[in-house]
């Protein structure tokens, strides 16, 4: 990092944890006492504060890393302020952890950006700085620093996971996703992620030395063919490479750290007798393949303002006149996916102090032919994702994706919060946008988390069999 430059991220480093202590104090004066889930987190982290470690609440269904991680901050702090009394382990104390996972997130994003985009590192320190500063404050991640939910601490160790990945150190990047598991199983799916890159980048390689051969070839061995030629071709090629033993002796080589954190993961499985360690009832697993075309949604609303542009649409008209039969395919198996795969939760039914629940009411629930009428968005939506990845490989592109459907698809309930990890994943790979359009989004996540926090304390609500004041959140 050039020394101006460390001097500009260290001054925006310490601006942003300000304004978040004061977001953070108005936001814990205004909620004193756990809200939502956190009626379960504190109190387990409190019992772990006083050394009760045998004892876990049923009704959480992840595992302790949370709260383990509090209690390795917390205990020390306490020592050395001789802190006592009721200020030890307090909910506002223990939200505060995630105050400084949050800085940590801004410096994990800066530095894979720096990673991602080194070859675009002339003149653009300003971009690099902003783009982090941008991603940092992501408004469904931004709002939960604020309230002691797993989050802030899952996001924190994926991305260190991922940057461990990315500079070559394997052995610690597999402990960095154990502890990423111990926040949330499902970021095995992450760590699986950061395996692929490592057999996707073999993978590259092999096609192209097997393309540059073939004078015939005229699309770019990096690009995904969309047609059923060039998805027949993928799925030959994978399948000789995953029946080589040179090649698969050659990916174990670097990638068995992960394996190792996937062999332990399934044993766990086994002796959990499932994934979830709590309410399993309310976690079922599914096929809901909606909840791909929701994400795809979600990511196109929060990244228009670096990916919309005029040139891209007009690219989508002209492979849609291209390519009309493949389209034409794609939008009769959506059909099928939305008709028979569509799952809804009794929470997203239920708690109308989430913000999923206006967005299925007041959207999905007009009728019963409106989730049929969104398909052409989905697709478009899901066309310019995939099209922000043009400048990645062939194959890191399809483990990316292998990966976005084994995080969204199993999940039964609409919950924005999984969304976090696989779009700040998408947002980090797409080519670094231009100051004006970061300055756009910048400004649009500042929107949604000034509106967020305001309704969150002042629109508050009362249920009509209850006294407790309930809030709206995401």
């Amino acid at each position: 990092m050039e020394k101006f430059e460390g001097y500009i991220f260290t001054a925006l480093c310490s601006t942003n944890f300000l304004v978040s202590c004061l977001l953070f104090s108005r936001i814990t004066r205004e909620q004193r006492e756990p809200y939502m889930d956190e009626i379960f987190h504190v109190p387990q982290a409190q019992k772990y504060c006083h050394g009760k470690f045998n004892e876990w609440d049923p009704m959480i269904t992840t595992l302790p890393g949370l709260y383990l991680i509090s209690v390795g901050v917390i205990k020390p702090i306490v020592w050395l302020a001789d802190l006592t009394g009721e200020v030890v382990c307090s909910t506002a104390m223990l939200r505060f952890v995630n105050l400084l996972f949050n800085c940590g997130n801004l410096y994990l994003l800066y530095l894979l950006i720096c990673k991602l985009h080194l070859r675009e590192k002339t003149r653009t320190t300003s971009r690099r700085v902003l783009s982090a500063l941008s991603l940092s404050t992501f408004p469904v991640l931004y709002f939960f620093n604020f309230l002691y939910y797993t989050d802030a601490g899952s996001t924190f160790f994926i991305l260190f996971t991922y940057l461990m990945t990315l500079y070559g150190c394997h052995k610690a990047s597999a402990i960095l996703g154990i502890c990423s598991v111990l926040f949330r199983q499902t970021n095995i799916i992450w760590v699986a992620f950061c395996a692929g890159t490592l057999v996707a980048a073999k993978m590259d390689e092999a096609w192209r030395v097997e393309h540059t051969k073939k004078r015939d070839e005229k699309s770019p061995p990096s690009q995904v063919p969309l047609s059923f030629s060039g998805a027949k071709k993928i799925i030959l090629f994978t399948i000789e490479f995953l029946t080589s033993p040179s090649h698969m002796k050659a990916v174990l080589l670097v990638a068995w750290p992960y394996a190792m954190v996937g062999v332990g993961f399934l044993a766990f499985v086994v002796l959990n007798d499932g994934i979830v360690v709590g309410d399993r009832m309310s976690h079922e697993a599914c096929l809901n393949f909606p909840q791909l075309f929701y994400f795809f949604s979600f990511t196109f609303f929060f990244s228009a303002p670096v990916s919309l542009c005029y040139h891209r649409v007009l690219r989508f008209l002209q492979a849609l006149k291209k390519q009309p039969l493949f389209f034409l395919f794609v939008t009769g198996i959506s059909l099928l996916l939305v008709w028979k795969f569509t799952a809804v939760h009794k929470y997203l039914l239920a708690d109308n102090r989430h913000f999923p629940f206006y967005v299925w009411n007041k959207i999905f629930q007009r009728h019963e032919l409106v989730r049929f009428l969104l398909i052409p968005a989905y697709i478009y939506a899901g066309w310019n994702f995939l099209d922000s990845f043009k400048s990645r490989s062939l194959f890191w592109s399809l483990a990316f994706l292998a990966c976005l459907l084994a995080a969204t698809v199993p999940q039964k309930l609409l919950e924005f919060r999984y969304f976090i990890i696989p779009y700040l994943m998408y947002r980090l790979h797409m080519p670094l946008p231009s100051l004006p359009r970061l300055i756009m989004e910048f400004l649009l996540y500042t929107v949604v988390n000034a509106s967020t926090i305001y309704i969150f304390i002042t629109k508050t609500f009362h249920w009509p069999n209850s006294t407790a004041t309930q809030r709206f959140m995401w």
